[in-house]
């Protein structure tokens, strides 16, 4: 874990422009940067959220923004130069906060925020295959430093163990027709790109049984890079030990993405004795939204209060 804001020029600071975070104003709202000093961001990402927070409330004396991919920070450290002073940025998993916490005597903070969506970048300009619209390397490390690439797991995994990863994260009613193709097709060659793959399972699941709306590799691509990233398993710990982060009053903020993380989410915010849910239901985007960022379609906002200590 490393403090991480580099002097950047004009090869490392790329552009940021036409980021659009999800949920803006319902994030800020939610919060209530009004009565905190210190903000965590914890997945900082190209740091439009961070940025936003930063510019509506110049009374902020501190935000930390945790990113796992090396170059998101890059974007973010160029969108946040302004804020430099009072900015932190850490290359590790949201995992770590409480562990940097204490380590640098910060204490509780009045904020976090989690924003468990892959960025635009990510998705367009990456290189490391998240998506399966053009043919790249098969990786979904979000840390190129990881061990394990979705290449390593589609190459390797048992059958049984492919269709249950499928079947687990990515709810794929198709599982074991496409673990059974990826295994044909692997005994040939490696699987090595994402179209290879996409290929594979596009020809694997019955052309009548195609969804509409999104290509039939979708679900497949999913699980497969929340295996390689372990984000559901993050996720859980973090839901675990972040209510003992935040001071009387603070606000932990979740966006999530998918019905997975959704229900880990719903059901830590309305179970833990040291949180107070805020919201009911979950906060979504308007039409304007989505309209303007089709990406946030899917985003579903939470959001709990650390109750006063009795």
């Amino acid at each position: 874990m490393s403090t991480w804001l580099p002097n950047l020029n004009s090869e490392t600071g790329r552009a940021t422009v036409g980021h659009k975070p999800v949920l803006l104003e319902e994030v800020l709202k939610g919060l209530n940067p009004g009565k905190g000093n210190v903000f965590i961001d914890g997945t900082v990402g190209l740091g439009g959220h961070a940025a936003a927070l930063l510019e509506r409330h110049p009374e902020i004396k501190l935000l930390i923004g945790f990113d796992l991919d090396p170059y998101a920070l890059e974007q973010a450290a160029a969108r946040l130069a302004p804020y430099q002073k009072k900015v932190r940025l850490i290359h590790a998993n949201y995992t770590k906060i409480p562990e940097f916490l204490e380590a640098e005597s910060i204490g509780p903070v009045d904020g976090i925020l989690l924003d468990l969506g892959l960025s635009s970048f990510q998705l367009d300009s990456s290189s490391r295959g998240f998506s399966f619209r053009r043919d790249e390397p098969l990786d979904m490390r979000m840390d190129p430093d990881m061990k394990v690439s979705a290449a390593d797991m589609v190459n390797s995994l048992p059958v049984e163990q492919l269709i249950e990863l499928l079947k687990n994260y990515g709810q794929e009613r198709w599982a074991p027709k496409i673990a059974r193709a990826i295994d044909k097709e692997r005994k040939k060659k490696p699987i090595l790109s994402t179209k290879e793959l996409a290929d594979i399972v596009f020809s694997a699941i019955p052309r009548k049984h195609h969804p509409r709306r999104i290509h039939p590799a979708t679900k497949t691509f999913q699980a497969l890079r929340i295996a390689v990233n372990k984000e559901l398993d993050n996720l859980a710990e973090a839901l675990r030990t972040f209510p003992g982060c935040l001071k009387p009053l603070g606000r932990l903020v979740v966006i999530s993405f998918h019905s997975l993380e959704d229900r880990l989410v719903k059901h830590s915010m309305r179970n833990d004795p040291r949180l107070r849910p805020i919201t009911k239901k979950p906060v979504t985007p308007s039409i304007i939204e989505t309209d303007q960022n089709p990406r946030a379609r899917s985003a579903k906002l939470r959001i709990a209060e650390r109750i006063e200590d009795s």
